[in-house]
């Protein structure tokens, strides 16, 4: 039983040190992908804005700020890890800094006017539409909230949801979900470690405890001797 026990404890342990090894592998990998984001990121070039205070602004104003961060947390529900908006390190190089930049990109979309020029009259469901320059409020649509047969819904559509807006918002999804990638990766390099380091832990303290203890020998002394 004592020998199945020390076997158990040895298996334990190897099995420990790959863990660890596996934990190691994946914090290299996490910190190569790391230092690639951060190369993309300088690369572009892209930073947020903060006033003397350290707070969030946009165009110059706070109130821009919320505004965005509003769309960012309340329409769209992402989680902002306020860590990651850091004013003394604008670079946008996180998960929030590049979901709050695109936030910006859509908001400006979201709440932008369009001037719109119809060379002849033209006429839908029975509303007519002189020729002329009209100025069409975005009001919010996205993308597919257009109708794109009305006569100001449709070109105002292409306008305002350009294709450098929605090109600009996809690179950002992809710095986004890689950010986020690699902090899923540190987490997982830090559980591979740590079961790596119980499994070692656990394997050495049974081979400890089965280990061989020498018994006492007793001293047989003739009587009236003292020890």
């Amino acid at each position: 039983m004592i020998n199945r026990l020390k076997g158990l404890g040895i298996v334990l342990a190897i099995f420990g040190f790959v863990f660890v090894a596996a934990g190691g592998f994946a914090f290299f990998k996490v910190q190569e992908g790391q230092a690639s984001l951060q190369a993309f990121s300088a690369a572009q070039g892209v930073e947020l804005t903060y006033n003397e205070d350290g707070q969030l602004v946009d165009r110059g104003e706070t109130e821009g700020a919320d505004a965005i961060m509003g769309l960012l947390t309340d329409d769209w529900g992402y989680p902002v890890a306020a860590g990651e908006l850091d004013p003394n390190d604008p670079l946008v190089n996180t998960a929030s800094e590049y979901m709050y930049q695109m936030a910006t990109v859509a908001y400006h979309t979201l709440h932008g006017v369009q001037t719109i020029v119809l060379e002849e009259d033209v006429e839908f469901n029975g509303e007519l539409f002189a020729a002329g320059t009209y100025e069409f409020p975005v009001d919010g649509r996205y993308w597919a909230d257009f109708n794109r047969e009305h006569p100001l819904e449709g070109p105002a559509r292409a306008q305002a949801w350009t294709g450098v807006a929605h090109a600009l918002i996809g690179e950002l999804g992809v710095g986004t979900v890689t950010a986020s990638t690699l902090q899923l990766g540190l987490a997982l390099a830090g559980l591979f470690a740590g079961l790596g380091g119980t499994l070692i832990v656990t394997g050495g303290g049974l081979v400890w405890a089965t280990r061989p203890v020498k018994e006492p020998v007793a001293v047989l002394r003739p009587a009236g001797v003292t020890a």
